[in-house]
């Protein structure tokens, strides 16, 4: 019963990754809006979205016996890494800030193995290196761009990486908080978002129905639903299989881009698919052992 219930959990995670392949074709539909804006207005939608959830299930009381220290750990966590990140794409070349941001699912996978009830096995190593590979074929579209060898942006990105692998094993270790405090997470990101953005940016709102579309997209799935999901994942599933399979994230981005026409297929696609595929496979191996 308990291997069921973890095995579910660990689904329930997964649906965190497909709805996260959505962000690029949403972001590029919300544009001109810029970054700390888009965050400000889909924190807002995700995070109103829960709170109607956990009112309609007679959850609120529930938030209120949450520590203080809780929240502020999950907000620093969701803003943070989304401040870190739109930062580093703008100091740094925008494919190597992305690749050395997708570090934190490696992160995720190894540091997973020292916790309580967890074992890192040699097939978890070579699955989520294997995965990065082909993350990094993605991101970086198989071309080099000649910029300079270390940027502050760099730095930046492995921050950013840092942030969201120690929120996701951090909450793992909290998995008796509810995964309701989600919603006050990303309220709190919202509002903290809006004196970033009135500081940093020109405020620039959605162009017609398709971008307003896509920012409501946005706020309902990957940067509303998607945090629920994934709460529950990393504190109920296996986390280290989680890991892996975040990798799929950019590759199922691409090959919607693709779909959508606004990327084009390729060779490094394809061998991207198979170097993903195997690292997820071996690490579904080494969580049934």
């Amino acid at each position: 019963m308990k291997t069921a219930a973890r095995g579910r959990a660990t689904l329930i995670g997964f649906s965190a990754v497909a709805l996260w392949s959505l962000l690029a074709l949403f972001t590029v539909g919300s544009a001109p809006v810029p970054p700390l804006q888009l965050n400000a207005m889909t924190f807002a939608i995700g995070g109103a979205i829960g709170l109607v959830w956990v009112a309609r299930t007679g959850g609120l009381g529930q938030l209120l016996a949450v520590p203080w220290r809780i929240y502020a750990f999950g907000t620093a966590g969701l803003f943070g890494y989304h401040f870190l990140y739109f930062s580093a794409l703008r100091m740094a070349p925008p494919a190597e800030a992305g690749l050395i941001a997708y570090l934190w699912p490696l992160l995720i996978v190894l540091v997973s193995g020292l916790l309580p009830g967890e074992k890192l096995r040699r097939a978890h190593i070579v699955g989520a290196l294997m995965a990065f590979t082909g993350a990094a074929l993605i991101v970086a579209g198989g071309r080099g761009t000649g910029g300079a060898l270390l940027q502050p942006g760099h730095l930046l990105a492995l921050l950013c990486a840092l942030t969201w692998a120690g929120y996701s094993l951090i909450s793992r270790r909290l998995g008796a908080v509810p995964t309701a405090t989600v919603a006050v997470y990303c309220l709190a990101t919202a509002a903290l978002s809006v004196p970033a953005h009135l500081a940093l940016e020109e405020t620039v709102w959605p162009s017609g129905a398709i971008g307003w579309g896509a920012v409501a997209a946005l706020g309902l799935g990957p940067v509303g639903l998607a945090f629920y999901t994934w709460d529950v994942g990393v504190k109920r599933g296996d986390i280290q299989m989680l890991g892996t399979a975040s990798y799929a994230a950019p590759l199922l981005s691409t090959l919607i881009l693709v779909l959508a026409g606004k990327a084009t297929a390729s060779a490094s696609l394809a061998m991207a698919a198979l170097l993903i595929a195997g690292g997820a496979m071996l690490a579904a191996h080494a969580a049934r052992r």
